[in-house]
């Protein structure tokens, strides 16, 4: 089954409104205790005028993006389950049990990412994925008819 996301607008730490973009469905990875750490991978970027990034770094960010997704879809040791973009900012959110393994297979989704990223990678315990819930408790918009 193909992941389901959702994308709404959300007030950043600073006013300024962010895109959030949420994955849907992952319930049971939520509760099942496996997955304790949240990763945040943060990248800063010279923002336009609305707090969004240049075309330059939007391009990449959208590989760096394609690499995640399409890395952690094939190896469940991490979930990657929302991505915030604005002010300046875009965090990519992931959970995992073992840093260890996640940053292995980090490193092998960016293999072809030939560029410098400047990312900063914050890890904390969050085994009841209060972040995750607090943001998809602000900006979830359930699936339409089509979708079910």
């Amino acid at each position: 089954m193909e992941a389901r996301w959702w994308s709404a607008p959300m007030e950043g730490e600073s006013g300024r409104t962010v895109i959030v973009t949420g994955r849907d469905g992952i319930d049971k990875q939520m509760t099942s205790g496996k997955y304790p750490n949240l990763i945040r991978v943060a990248w800063r970027y010279n923002a336009l005028p609305d707090g969004m990034p240049e075309e330059g770094d939007a391009e990449l960010m959208g590989r760096v993006n394609d690499a995640f997704v399409e890395t952690f879809r094939r190896d469940k040791a991490a979930w990657l389950v929302a991505i915030i973009t604005g002010d300046g900012c875009r965090d990519w959110m992931f959970y995992t049990g073992n840093l260890g393994i996640f940053n292995k297979i980090f490193n092998r989704a960016l293999e072809d990412i030939e560029e410098t990223v400047p990312f900063e990678i914050e890890a904390v315990a969050d085994p009841e994925w209060e972040e995750y819930r607090s943001i998809r408790e602000q900006t979830y918009i359930p699936p339409d008819e089509e979708e079910r």
